[in-house]
């Protein structure tokens, strides 16, 4: 495929302080930044501003599964802006309806919705929810301890971590969490006023946690004996990046009754778009068409060049296999991550995770770290950038690895010897 633009030629100059500035004069401090200024990427690499080069295995958290600028997102998006790049969701649009198909195709008979977020993808879920209790008076969600579902009033009350709610309380009503990959919880805390239950596949901000087979085989059944609807927030965890294009498949791969598994609604967004910005909700045949017309709406969701870009994504992760490339390389990952651990057990506790989305626990009380009041994950970060190579912190002991679906075994190699490197230091 020809690249539609020349890659970037390398930037030696460092305009980090002048760049600096222009965020502490006119942007809103709500990220604490690392102290890195990107300028371009290519594939799994991305550069500074003073030209160094660093292995991405963040992916932009989750989003650039097939990493930085590939010419064939390019070529989507050129090809579409040359005919239509916004019409509003008052008309039919061929990509919109074709991206939909393929969704449906993926996961099962249902409909979906097109915003711009995972947060409003999960917003969707939550009146999706609050229609189909409406008439009985059912409205309050169980949602996990460690979830995480967004930064809207309604996602900081939904997500199941004290940190996000801080100074913006009251939180908004019909939110309770109760404890992951716990079936008796679950049961328990239902009340006359529960609709629905929302969960991730896997924990991504709580520390890449998988959900087992037997809890959302057990929630289903549940969520059908009390006549609820069963609702997952993929958007960190779907879209391949398990292995499957859904968590829940991958996790329910070759257990009894799990062929028959669906959750009655599924947030989507991240990889969806692969960096350009767009999410989406899938609600099944049953419930599809409660959202009717006047209940819901976007002005960007669903846009043709947003559609173009999903579809060619899709396109190309088929076309190179690369949710194999994600299962091969992800269990080659993760068996040198429980390497680490069995060989440094005072700076890796452990390795967790599916395909590309992996973690791994720092031990405690790491002397190293003593000295500094930032927690241990952020440290860790750090000392990986130094090494060249990024990652995503989760919580205080966490490391993410979320790298693009199409990462090369060559940058793997690359990426753990690093990881070890910075390991070895601290052992």
């Amino acid at each position: 495929m020809k690249e539609i633009v020349p890659t970037p030629p390398a930037i030696v100059r460092n305009d980090y302080e002048s760049i600096r500035e222009l965020f502490t004069q006119n942007v809103v401090p709500s990220y604490g930044r690392f102290e890195l200024v990107l300028s371009h990427g290519a594939g799994s690499y991305v550069f500074d501003v003073a030209g160094q080069r660093y292995l991405d295995l963040g992916g932009g958290i989750a989003v650039n599964c097939l990493g930085n600028a590939h010419p064939g997102i390019t070529e989507a998006l050129v090809e579409q802006s040359q005919k239509l790049i916004h019409t509003s969701n008052l008309y039919f649009t061929a990509p919109q309806g074709r991206l939909a198909a393929e969704l449906v195709k993926r996961i099962g008979a249902g409909k979906v919705f097109f915003c711009n977020s995972g947060a409003e993808a999960n917003e969707g879920l939550y009146k999706l929810a609050r229609k189909f209790g409406h008439d009985e008076g059912r409205f309050e969600i169980l949602t996990a301890i460690n979830s995480f579902h967004g930064r809207t009033l309604a996602g900081i009350a939904a997500t199941g971590q004290d940190k996000v709610k801080k100074g913006f309380e009251p939180m908004t009503p019909g939110f309770r969490h109760i404890p992951y990959n716990d079936l008796d919880a679950a049961r328990a805390a239902i009340s006359p006023a529960t609709v629905a239950i929302l969960i991730e596949g896997i924990q991504g901000e709580g520390g890449v946690t998988p959900a087992t087979a037997e809890y959302l085989l057990g929630l289903r059944a549940l969520c059908d004996e009390k006549k609820m609807l069963l609702l997952i927030d993929g958007v960190q965890c779907g879209h391949y990046r398990s292995g499957k294009f859904q968590s829940f498949q991958r996790i329910l791969e070759n257990i009894p009754g799990g062929e028959k598994f669906l959750p009655d609604g599924i947030s989507m967004a991240k990889s969806l778009g692969g960096g350009f910005p767009m999410g989406a909700f899938w609600v099944r045949a049953p419930y599809a068409d409660l959202l009717s017309a006047g209940t819901h709406g976007t002005t960007y969701g669903g846009t043709p060049l947003a559609c173009a870009v999903a579809l060619k994504i899709l396109d190309v992760i088929e076309k190179e296999n690369l949710p194999e490339n994600a299962r091969q390389l992800g269990a080659w990952m993760k068996s040198e991550l429980e390497r680490l651990a069995t060989t440094y057990p005072s700076v890796v506790k452990n390795a967790r995770g599916v395909g590309f989305m992996l973690g791994f626990e720092l031990a405690e009380n790491i002397p190293a770290f003593a000295a500094s009041e930032k927690p241990a994950a952020i440290q860790f970060v750090n000392r990986l950038h130094a090494a060249g190579v990024l990652t995503v912190p989760a919580g205080t002991h966490i490391i993410r690895l979320l790298p693009a679906l199409n990462l090369k075994p060559a940058e793997v190699g690359e990426g753990i010897a690093k990881i070890e490197a910075v390991v070895k230091s601290l052992a």
